[in-house]
């Protein structure tokens, strides 16, 4: 959108269809190529893409994960991948809070959700407000846990052990 063009999430500048608004939430740290699919597959999928970064706050009390990259840097970074209509901050944990804010018509999720008591919750929310989830499977070859365990190992003598340790656990 050019600057200073409003946006009507009712319809776009050529026609009088409804705009299909998207959302994909997302930590976006250690931004690489996974990202990059899953925003590109939602954009496919809708004709203005929101991408939720997630707050440094709501990562730690989620995941139990501090971000690498600060998210005003995270924000600049997915603010400006081509795929994305506009990047704001998530700062909640419900999806539905957000859903208020925002008024998207699609949800874009990994397929790791898929069939979990949290996705199928989340569906219900969703259904009843009009909003489709759709799952993306997520680039098997890469991801943010392996690339921050890669840091690790190379700046901190314990951290394998620590590693291996939450591995065993299945916390990572």
């Amino acid at each position: 959108m050019a600057a200073g063009q409003s946006f009507s999430p009712d319809s776009d500048i050529n026609s009088t269809r409804p705009l299909r608004i998207g959302y994909a939430a997302g930590a976006f740290d250690l931004f690489h190529v996974g990202h990059l699919n899953i925003l590109k597959h939602a954009k496919s999928q809708c004709d203005y893409l929101i991408a939720g970064v997630v707050s440094d706050e709501m990562l730690e009390l989620t995941k139990g994960v501090t971000p690498v990259v600060p998210l005003f840097e995270r924000l600049e970074i997915v603010r400006h991948i081509s795929f994305v209509d506009e990047a704001v901050a998530e700062v909640v944990q419900d999806k539905m809070e957000t859903w208020r804010q925002l008024r998207f018509d699609v949800f874009f999720k990994g397929d790791d959700w898929r069939g979990t008591p949290r996705g199928m919750h989340l569906e219900r929310q969703f259904a009843a407000v009009g909003v489709d989830v759709v799952y993306f499977p997520y680039t098997v070859n890469t991801s943010s846990t392996m690339l921050r365990r890669a840091l690790d190992a190379l700046t901190r003598p314990d951290a394998a052990s620590r590693w291996q340790a939450r591995a065993i656990e299945g916390t990572s």
